[in-house]
Protein backbone atom coordinates (compact mmCIF):
# COMPACT_ATOMS: atom_id res chain seq x y z
CA UNK A 1 0.00 0.00 0.00
CA UNK A 2 1.42 3.47 -0.88
CA UNK A 3 1.89 5.43 1.59
CA UNK A 4 -0.03 9.52 1.45
CA UNK A 5 2.38 12.28 0.42
CA UNK A 6 2.79 14.78 3.31
CA UNK A 7 3.38 18.28 2.76
CA UNK A 8 4.11 20.36 5.61
CA UNK A 9 5.01 24.09 6.54
CA UNK A 10 6.76 23.52 9.90
CA UNK A 11 10.17 24.97 9.82
CA UNK A 12 12.91 24.13 12.52
CA UNK A 13 13.62 26.75 15.80
CA UNK A 14 15.71 29.59 14.70
CA UNK A 15 19.37 28.85 15.42
CA UNK A 16 22.53 31.24 16.32
CA UNK A 17 24.80 31.27 13.35
CA UNK A 18 26.04 32.03 10.01
CA UNK A 19 24.21 31.24 6.94
CA UNK A 20 25.37 28.55 5.15
CA UNK A 21 26.25 28.20 0.98
CA UNK A 22 23.58 30.61 -1.03
CA UNK A 23 23.09 32.71 2.00
CA UNK A 24 21.02 30.08 3.75
CA UNK A 25 20.44 30.25 7.90
CA UNK A 26 18.10 29.04 10.53
CA UNK A 27 15.60 32.35 9.44
CA UNK A 28 16.21 31.37 5.86
CA UNK A 29 16.62 28.01 5.28
CA UNK A 30 17.22 25.41 2.01
CA UNK A 31 13.24 23.88 1.57
CA UNK A 32 13.60 20.71 1.22
CA UNK A 33 11.48 17.88 -0.26
CA UNK A 34 11.97 14.24 0.31
CA UNK A 35 11.00 11.34 -2.27
CA UNK A 36 11.43 7.48 -1.56
CA UNK A 37 8.64 5.03 -1.60
CA UNK A 38 10.29 3.39 1.83
CA UNK A 39 8.61 5.19 4.93
CA UNK A 40 11.87 5.21 7.18
CA UNK A 41 14.29 6.02 4.32
CA UNK A 42 11.62 9.23 4.41
CA UNK A 43 11.37 9.46 8.04
CA UNK A 44 15.55 9.00 8.98
CA UNK A 45 16.25 11.94 5.95
CA UNK A 46 13.52 14.24 7.63
CA UNK A 47 15.13 13.67 11.04
CA UNK A 48 18.04 14.27 9.60
CA UNK A 49 18.14 17.16 7.48
CA UNK A 50 15.62 19.21 9.96
CA UNK A 51 18.18 19.00 12.75
CA UNK A 52 20.13 21.08 10.46
CA UNK A 53 20.03 24.71 11.46
CA UNK A 54 19.62 25.82 8.30
CA UNK A 55 17.26 23.29 6.41
CA UNK A 56 13.64 22.46 6.67
CA UNK A 57 11.83 19.65 4.61
CA UNK A 58 8.65 21.07 3.46
CA UNK A 59 7.13 18.44 2.73
CA UNK A 60 7.87 14.40 1.22
CA UNK A 61 6.24 11.67 -1.26
CA UNK A 62 6.03 8.19 -1.78
CA UNK A 63 6.17 7.80 -5.11
CA UNK A 64 6.90 10.25 -8.52
CA UNK A 65 3.16 11.24 -9.47
CA UNK A 66 2.64 12.39 -5.77
CA UNK A 67 6.49 14.16 -5.87
CA UNK A 68 5.42 15.93 -9.00
CA UNK A 69 1.66 17.16 -7.79
CA UNK A 70 3.53 18.70 -4.26
CA UNK A 71 6.40 19.95 -5.70
CA UNK A 72 4.42 21.84 -8.23
CA UNK A 73 2.61 23.76 -4.99
CA UNK A 74 5.83 23.92 -3.03
CA UNK A 75 8.87 24.39 -5.31
CA UNK A 76 11.17 23.52 -2.95
CA UNK A 77 14.81 24.69 -3.36
CA UNK A 78 16.21 20.94 -3.16
CA UNK A 79 14.49 17.69 -3.53
CA UNK A 80 15.64 14.72 -2.79
CA UNK A 81 15.06 11.82 -5.14
CA UNK A 82 14.52 7.85 -5.22
CA UNK A 83 15.05 6.34 -8.74
CA UNK A 84 13.17 3.18 -8.41
CA UNK A 85 9.64 3.85 -7.05
CA UNK A 86 5.89 2.80 -8.23
CA UNK A 87 3.76 4.85 -10.46
CA UNK A 88 6.07 7.07 -12.36
CA UNK A 89 10.18 6.48 -11.10
CA UNK A 90 12.37 9.20 -10.15
CA UNK A 91 14.27 10.11 -13.19
CA UNK A 92 10.80 10.81 -15.02
CA UNK A 93 9.85 12.82 -12.15
CA UNK A 94 12.77 14.68 -11.98
CA UNK A 95 12.16 15.64 -15.58
CA UNK A 96 8.02 16.80 -14.71
CA UNK A 97 9.68 19.14 -11.67
CA UNK A 98 12.32 20.67 -12.96
CA UNK A 99 9.99 21.64 -16.14
CA UNK A 100 7.15 22.91 -13.59
CA UNK A 101 9.70 24.10 -10.89
CA UNK A 102 13.47 25.37 -13.19
CA UNK A 103 14.82 26.81 -9.90
CA UNK A 104 14.56 23.36 -7.98
CA UNK A 105 17.52 21.53 -7.80
CA UNK A 106 17.35 17.59 -7.76
CA UNK A 107 19.44 15.75 -5.62
CA UNK A 108 19.49 11.71 -6.83
CA UNK A 109 20.15 9.41 -3.87
CA UNK A 110 19.89 5.35 -4.94
CA UNK A 111 20.79 2.31 -4.08
CA UNK A 112 21.72 1.07 -7.74
CA UNK A 113 25.18 2.69 -8.52
CA UNK A 114 24.23 2.42 -12.03
CA UNK A 115 26.48 4.51 -15.30
CA UNK A 116 22.89 4.41 -16.92
CA UNK A 117 21.21 6.01 -14.31
CA UNK A 118 23.80 8.72 -14.01
CA UNK A 119 23.92 9.45 -17.46
CA UNK A 120 20.22 10.03 -18.15
CA UNK A 121 20.01 11.66 -14.45
CA UNK A 122 22.11 14.32 -15.88
CA UNK A 123 20.49 14.70 -19.20
CA UNK A 124 17.31 15.25 -17.47
CA UNK A 125 18.80 18.22 -15.60
CA UNK A 126 19.92 16.55 -11.63
CA UNK A 127 22.37 18.34 -9.92
CA UNK A 128 23.74 15.19 -7.79
CA UNK A 129 23.89 11.71 -7.46
CA UNK A 130 25.01 10.11 -4.05
CA UNK A 131 24.22 6.48 -3.30
CA UNK A 132 22.14 5.97 -0.39
CA UNK A 133 24.45 3.94 2.27
CA UNK A 134 26.23 8.03 1.94
CA UNK A 135 27.21 8.96 5.69
CA UNK A 136 25.05 11.89 7.16
CA UNK A 137 27.91 14.51 7.06
CA UNK A 138 28.31 13.74 3.41
CA UNK A 139 24.87 13.93 2.50
CA UNK A 140 24.19 17.15 4.29
CA UNK A 141 27.37 18.78 2.56
CA UNK A 142 25.85 18.03 -0.39
CA UNK A 143 22.48 19.11 0.13
CA UNK A 144 24.66 22.97 0.89
CA UNK A 145 26.62 22.22 -2.34
CA UNK A 146 23.61 21.59 -4.57
CA UNK A 147 21.26 24.59 -2.86
CA UNK A 148 24.32 26.76 -3.70
CA UNK A 149 23.97 26.13 -7.27
CA UNK A 150 26.72 23.78 -7.58
CA UNK A 151 26.92 20.34 -9.25
CA UNK A 152 27.79 16.93 -7.14
CA UNK A 153 28.79 13.75 -8.14
CA UNK A 154 31.25 11.13 -6.36
CA UNK A 155 34.50 11.03 -7.78
CA UNK A 156 34.36 7.48 -8.69
CA UNK A 157 30.95 8.10 -9.89
CA UNK A 158 32.20 11.05 -12.41
CA UNK A 159 35.22 9.27 -13.60
CA UNK A 160 33.58 6.45 -14.56
CA UNK A 161 31.42 8.31 -16.72
CA UNK A 162 34.08 10.09 -18.45
CA UNK A 163 35.71 6.81 -19.15
CA UNK A 164 32.73 5.59 -21.03
CA UNK A 165 32.17 9.07 -22.86
CA UNK A 166 35.39 8.80 -23.88
CA UNK A 167 35.19 4.84 -24.85
CA UNK A 168 32.12 6.62 -27.21
CA UNK A 169 29.05 4.77 -24.93
CA UNK A 170 26.29 6.94 -24.10
CA UNK A 171 27.30 9.42 -27.72
CA UNK A 172 24.94 8.34 -30.37
CA UNK A 173 25.22 11.59 -31.75
CA UNK A 174 26.29 11.76 -36.24
CA UNK A 175 29.62 13.74 -36.34
CA UNK A 176 30.72 15.57 -39.36
CA UNK A 177 34.03 15.57 -41.22
CA UNK A 178 35.70 17.90 -38.29
CA UNK A 179 35.06 15.13 -35.89
CA UNK A 180 32.33 17.91 -34.32
CA UNK A 181 28.33 17.47 -34.54
CA UNK A 182 26.02 20.57 -35.66
CA UNK A 183 24.90 20.73 -32.18
CA UNK A 184 29.27 20.64 -31.19
CA UNK A 185 29.56 23.62 -33.94
CA UNK A 186 26.36 25.76 -32.99
CA UNK A 187 27.60 25.69 -28.95
CA UNK A 188 31.31 26.58 -30.11
CA UNK A 189 30.22 29.62 -32.82
CA UNK A 190 27.76 30.47 -29.42
CA UNK A 191 30.42 31.01 -27.12
CA UNK A 192 33.44 33.52 -27.27
CA UNK A 193 36.89 32.04 -26.89
CA UNK A 194 37.15 32.72 -23.29
CA UNK A 195 33.53 31.38 -22.60
CA UNK A 196 34.66 28.27 -24.31
CA UNK A 197 37.93 27.68 -22.70
CA UNK A 198 36.21 27.87 -19.10
CA UNK A 199 33.55 25.76 -20.55
CA UNK A 200 36.51 22.76 -21.06
CA UNK A 201 37.46 23.73 -17.61
CA UNK A 202 34.22 22.74 -16.28
CA UNK A 203 33.88 19.68 -18.15
CA UNK A 204 37.13 18.60 -16.71
CA UNK A 205 35.74 18.85 -13.03
CA UNK A 206 37.29 22.04 -11.94
CA UNK A 207 35.82 24.36 -9.78
CA UNK A 208 35.55 28.17 -9.79
CA UNK A 209 38.17 28.69 -7.40
CA UNK A 210 40.18 26.60 -9.72
CA UNK A 211 39.59 28.25 -12.93
CA UNK A 212 39.97 31.71 -11.18
CA UNK A 213 43.76 30.23 -10.25
CA UNK A 214 44.74 28.52 -13.49
CA UNK A 215 43.52 31.81 -15.28
CA UNK A 216 44.42 34.54 -13.13
CA UNK A 217 40.92 36.15 -12.82
CA UNK A 218 38.95 36.32 -9.90
CA UNK A 219 36.41 33.36 -8.68
CA UNK A 220 33.56 36.04 -8.79
CA UNK A 221 34.60 36.72 -12.87
CA UNK A 222 35.02 32.89 -13.06
CA UNK A 223 31.11 32.49 -11.42
CA UNK A 224 30.04 35.16 -13.97
CA UNK A 225 31.45 33.08 -17.14
CA UNK A 226 29.99 29.89 -15.78
CA UNK A 227 26.62 31.19 -15.34
CA UNK A 228 26.81 33.17 -18.75
CA UNK A 229 27.84 29.68 -20.50
CA UNK A 230 24.83 27.73 -18.80
CA UNK A 231 22.61 30.49 -19.99
CA UNK A 232 23.70 30.59 -23.39
CA UNK A 233 23.69 26.68 -23.84
CA UNK A 234 20.18 26.26 -22.15
CA UNK A 235 22.06 24.26 -18.91
CA UNK A 236 20.19 24.02 -15.94
CA UNK A 237 24.03 23.72 -13.71
CA UNK A 238 27.73 22.58 -13.92
CA UNK A 239 26.41 19.19 -14.32
CA UNK A 240 25.22 19.63 -17.26
CA UNK A 241 27.59 21.42 -18.67
CA UNK A 242 30.22 18.50 -18.22
CA UNK A 243 27.21 15.97 -20.47
CA UNK A 244 27.47 18.35 -23.04
CA UNK A 245 30.92 18.81 -23.29
CA UNK A 246 31.57 14.74 -23.26
CA UNK A 247 28.07 14.37 -25.26
CA UNK A 248 29.77 16.08 -28.19
CA UNK A 249 33.43 15.32 -28.29
CA UNK A 250 34.76 18.53 -27.08
CA UNK A 251 36.93 16.94 -24.79
CA UNK A 252 38.57 14.91 -27.51
CA UNK A 253 40.64 17.82 -29.19
CA UNK A 254 40.15 20.88 -31.86
CA UNK A 255 40.29 24.44 -30.94
CA UNK A 256 37.80 27.63 -30.65
CA UNK A 257 36.55 28.22 -34.52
Amino acid sequence: MIDTAVASTQQPSAVAGPGGPGGYSSEHPIRLFVVDDQELVRSGFRVMLNAQPDMAVMGEAANGIEAVNLVRELCPDVVLMDIRMPLLDGLEATGKILELCPATRVLILTTFDLDEYVYRALRIGASGFLLKDTDPRTLVDAVRTVAAGDALLSPAVTRRLIERFTAGEFVPTQLGDDGLSAQARWMKQTLTEREFEIWMLVARGLSNDDIAAQLYISPATAKTHVNRIMQKLDAHDRAQLVVLAYENHLMNGGSHA
